[in-house]
């Protein structure tokens, strides 16, 4: 064997499976960093990519055991052990599926157990605290309450809110259409706030020197913004603000899915405004909120304690 298979599963990901760009190079990463294990210490990148070519086809679950414990000596946390698992699982399952392997060496495998984490939220005042903090009338500070707002109205993740074009938002009927992973589209219905602040952003916008004219939100060059200009957006507010610097925008997500359960949404509907594909995602957001009740509990009910 000459070609190494990796280029062919990535490709699979991306043009089959439809996956988006970010997790086709989350793959790559994965694989390349397990590519250099095999080759063997001190043989370099380019003799990794040439090894793997000839051994990847004849790993043992002996191999992946000696890997596990390799990233276990690197200090790489479970989630991370787990995830890099996963991504081999999926990657032998498609060479065993292409005839390449007699078997799946990842089946006899088990993954980490899992340390269970509950999603890191903001409180409903600390949100308000967040979203007011965006000052003035100009088209970057009008961008960006309305960035706060919709991300905090929707639940999305940043990824899909950096890609909204024009054509996504109906400000009509107050929806906006998300393509999530996978390239699954679902509509996201956008509150008051979100509408008056999107309406009062894209009034600005529509003066200004926009070269990417299908994007919703430019910076100040008039191109599409970034997740990573979305993320030091974020950082500056939680600044002003005076909240935990740690948060990010995918705790405004669990802060959005967390403040809809403890106001009574059905967990099916919060599974779809999220785009989760398997409800069992969505059900970790249930401890956070009983959780929640045991603490009101305690401290309300007179014989609680």
């Amino acid at each position: 064997m000459t070609d190494s298979p990796i280029p062919k599963f990535l490709a699979y990901l991306e043009h089959e499976r439809n996956f988006s760009v970010h997790t086709v190079r989350s793959y790559a990463a994965d694989l390349a960093q397990f590519a250099r294990f095999l080759s063997g210490p001190g043989e370099g990148e380019a003799a990794a990519e040439e090894a793997t070519a000839e051994q990847i086809c004849r790993v043992t679950p002996l191999d992946l055991r000696r890997y596990l414990a390799e990233l276990r000596r690197a200090d790489y946390g479970r989630a991370t052990i787990a995830r890099k698992l996963a991504t081999l699982r999926s990657f032998y399952k498609f060479l065993a599926r292409e005839g390449l392997v007699e078997r799946n060496p990842v089946s006899t495998v088990r993954t980490p157990r899992q340390e269970k984490r509950l999603p890191k939220f903001l409180e409903p005042d600390e949100i308000e605290r967040l979203l007011a903090a965006p000052k003035g009338d100009d088209l970057l500070a009008r961008r960006d309450a309305a960035i706060l707002e919709v991300l905090y109205s929707t639940g999305m993740r940043v990824s899909e809110l950096v890609g909204l074009n024009l054509g996504d938002i109906d400000p009509i009927g107050e929806v906006a259409r998300v393509r999530g992973k996978g390239r699954r589209e679902r509509l996201a219905p956008l509150g008051s706030y979100a509408v008056r602040a999107l309406d009062r952003y894209l009034a600005a916008r529509a003066e200004a020197d926009v070269r990417d004219a299908e994007a919703v939100f430019i910076n100040r060059h008039g191109r599409r913004l970034s997740a990573r200009s979305v993320r030091r957006k974020l950082a500056k507010y939680l600044a002003i603000a005076g909240l935990d610097p740690s948060v990010s925008p995918h705790t405004i997500r669990h802060s959005f899915a967390t403040h809809m359960l403890e106001r009574g949404a059905d967990l099916r509907a919060v599974q779809e405004l999220l785009g989760h594909r398997s409800l069992s995602t969505t059900q970790i957001y249930t401890h956070v909120t009983a959780g929640r009740l045991k603490e009101i509990y305690e401290s309300a009910h007179p014989r609680a304690n």
